[in-house]
């Protein structure tokens, strides 16, 4: 059993890697002039849950503040987001998207979904949800072994 686990995990990120590798380059250059990314990926969040604060969005990301201010920063110059103070406490402050930033989101997301439906004409609905079911269960994995679930 132990060989077969293996050989399980060799394949797994022989897949992972390929897919990661290639994916991220071809959305990485259909994104090329609205944003990275990983500012879409925060966009993306921010989209779903309508107002955030940078601390959820480091926490979310698992990644440190500095670079999630770092982000943030260069998405306000470009008048994508927009920093909200709370009213009973000032040192919060909420990001949402402008009218700007909802325009470029939609336009990255239908780039977005342009690029991954070439390769989803390629599967049945069946296979198509067997692979998001086992993905999903991955990450619902994930997610509760690090304690965010």
């Amino acid at each position: 059993m132990e060989q077969e686990s293996k050989v399980l995990i060799e394949r797994y990120m022989a897949a992972y890697f390929t897919v990661t590798k290639r994916m991220n380059g071809e959305l990485r250059e259909v994104l090329q002039d609205d944003m990275t990314m990983d500012q879409f990926q925060i966009i993306d969040y921010i989209v779903m849950q309508g107002k955030v604060t940078s601390t959820e969005l480091a926490d979310t990301f698992a990644v440190g503040k500095s670079s999630i201010t770092a982000i943030i920063t260069r998405l306000a110059d470009k008048g994508i987001l927009e920093r909200t103070r709370d009213n009973d406490d000032r040192r919060v402050v909420y990001l949402s998207l402008t009218e700007r930033g909802i325009g470029h989101y939609k336009k990255a997301q239908a780039k977005i979904m342009e690029t991954l439906s070439t390769y989803l004409v390629h599967f049945n609905a069946e296979e198509v949800e067997g692979f998001l079911g086992v993905f999903e269960k991955l990450a619902y994995l994930l997610e509760e072994e690090s304690g965010e679930s």
